[in-house]
């Protein structure tokens, strides 16, 4: 079975939600078992996922039976949704008991507050090497899938859960939604591991949220870039959090401000800062910092999981060997999934990416082997001739001014999105001095609040 879940203490806690849901191992396996007597393998399933141990269940459950399924929010946009539908025709739905009564779908089984659902489609022809479906990060109106094989997730888990050491006593602090890659991997590492998974659906900003994982003995927590801006506003570092031993971070690049201080904060206290990095192609992680070297390699996404390959390739696709060069990020390893999606023939392709992906992001390494991501191939401008990274854009406000900030653009000007009030002219005279520019290439706008995805990232399509 997966993660080898049925040969686990039955009586172990698997996952507890903040509903008061609780999960053991045991049920997955009963679970599983009688959903293999409800539905056919290779059936086309929408999961409606929200952080309960009902939707986590029946995904680990329906995984195991061969049927593929879509993780998607259960507070996926009504149009999107409709979209996917008419796109895929999934046989199955597995949704919140809540939610079903909105739906003209029969009710074929029930699970605590999860129900799964007969849409009276045929399920699509599947290629038998696929094993789930995630959206591309971001993806706001597209029905562009990523398409997983049989062992993506299973190998990331696996050598994450290497890579943290997670032991049976874990109880991972889950915020990130599910069917978020970071989220599911997370979960994933530590179901390999035997260990108890936290699965909150209040924010930070919550005092719930802090009661419950003080109350659950919370023993390591993984954030995105916005997860750490809200930490360090609530003054993190004060609260008396006994039992947190490890925090991590991925999703995206952390200003180097908040990296340092966090890894300077949990070497202090004699615990554990991990940068990773990953993307929904890779079945999330793809490389790591080590903590031991959080201090001193500020910014660092690291080196490749185990098993995995990082190289760095120049503009004709030739291997850049030494320090100090820009670059296109290459992954190698058996954590890349198989390709894209966007049409219901397209669930028949076989593996495009055969265990090779570009992850499209510039980067570099230096001489100890470390990498940096420096910017995306495709977030850059050209003003005036020069070429002009909106990533270390961005970086360069949030560094030096510690503000909030979005950079998007065309190549007449650089549009710069700040949250605080009266900056605009300091904003345009750091941003011009620092890439050599006159103040007109740059026009700075006052937002209230920069628009975000559910996973924390920058949502730079509703900026435009």
């Amino acid at each position: 079975m997966l993660f080898d879940i049925d040969r686990k203490l039955v009586s172990s806690l698997a996952a507890i939600d903040d509903a008061g849901g609780q999960l053991t191992y045991g049920d997955i396996v009963s679970l599983r078992e009688a959903l293999s007597k409800t539905l056919p393998e290779r059936e086309l399933v929408f999961c409606l996922c929200e952080n309960r141990v009902g939707a986590l269940a029946g995904f680990l459950s329906l995984y195991d039976c061969k049927d593929v399924c879509l993780l998607l929010s259960a507070k996926i946009d009504k149009g999107l949704l409709d979209t996917l539908y008419e796109t895929y025709k999934p046989s199955y739905f597995w949704m919140p008991e809540s939610k079903s009564c909105e739906a003209p779908y029969a009710v074929v089984y029930q699970f605590k507050d999860y129900v799964l659902c007969k849409t009276g489609n045929k399920a699509p022809k599947l290629h038998p090497e696929l094993s789930m479906l995630m959206t591309t990060s971001g993806t706001t109106g597209s029905p562009k899938l990523v398409c997983h094989k049989y062992g993506n997730i299973e190998s990331n888990a696996k050598n994450v859960a290497q890579v943290f050491d997670w032991t049976l006593e874990e109880r991972g602090i889950i915020d990130l939604p599910m069917q978020y890659t970071m989220g599911l991997n997370v979960i994933c590492s530590h179901l390999y591991a035997g260990a108890t998974v936290l699965l909150i659906e209040v924010n930070l900003m919550s005092p719930k949220y802090w009661s419950f994982i003080k109350e659950q003995k919370g023993s390591n927590f993984t954030g995105v870039p916005f997860s750490y801006e809200i930490l360090n506003r609530l003054r993190f570092g004060k609260m008396d959090l006994p039992y947190l031993t490890t925090m991590a971070e991925g999703g995206g690049k952390l200003s180097d401000t908040l990296f340092k201080t966090f890894a300077d904060m949990m070497a202090e206290k004699g615990k554990r800062f991990f940068a990773t990095f990953g993307t929904t192609e890779t079945s999330a992680r793809l490389a790591f910092l080590p903590p031991e070297q959080a201090t001193t390699h500020i910014g660092s996404i690291g080196q490749a999981i185990p098993e995995g390959k990082l190289i760095l390739v120049d503009e004709n696709g030739n291997e850049i060997t030494e320090a100090g060069v820009d670059g296109e990020l290459r992954y190698e390893g058996p954590n890349v999934t198989m390709g894209y999606g966007t049409c219901v023939e397209d669930l028949m392709k076989g593996d495009e990416f055969c265990g090779v992906y570009e992850t499209g992001d510039i980067a570099r390494k230096d001489e100890d082997g470390f990498f940096y991501i420096v910017g995306r191939k495709k977030r850059f401008l050209k003003l005036f001739g020069l070429r002009v990274s909106l990533d270390q854009s961005e970086k360069i406000i949030k560094d030096s001014l510690g503000i909030e900030c979005a950079c998007t653009g065309d190549d007449n000007q650089m549009l710069i999105y700040i949250t605080q009030v009266g900056m605009k002219e300091e904003v345009k005279n750091l941003i011009a001095e620092k890439t050599g520019l006159m103040a007109k290439s740059f026009e700075i706008r006052e937002i209230e609040t920069i628009p975000r995805f559910e996973s924390g990232k920058i949502n730079y399509k509703e900026l435009k």
